[in-house]
């Protein structure tokens, strides 16, 4: 695997903590995390960038915010899975864009 792979994998990984740690703590909300990174993949899977991307590309660009939204909404008395077994739920969650229907 690619050196860079491992480090957005542990890098993704720490801010689904950090998340986790700001709502535990009421710095933010798990509605206002999830808002923040909805907006997130919005912006960088969008219709504008249909034109510029494939859809497999634009899953590239979207996973770790949607590997986040999924940790943000991952129950918070319950240990978070490894980035495997979340990957493998981002994977099965994905649904087509607009353009692909």
């Amino acid at each position: 695997m690619n050196t860079a792979n491992l480090q957005l994998e542990g890098l993704v990984m720490a801010m689904a903590e950090i998340n986790r740690l700001l709502a535990r703590k009421g710095i933010a909300s798990r509605e206002d995390l999830g808002l923040a990174l909805r907006r997130a993949e919005a912006s960088l899977a969008g219709e504008d960038k249909s034109q510029e991307l494939s859809p497999a590309n634009r899953d590239a660009i979207a996973f770790p915010v949607r590997l986040l939204l999924l940790a943000n909404d991952w129950d918070p008395n319950e240990d978070l899975p490894d980035f495997g077994a979340l990957a493998k739920m981002v994977g099965s969650s994905k649904q087509p864009y607009n353009d692909q229907r």
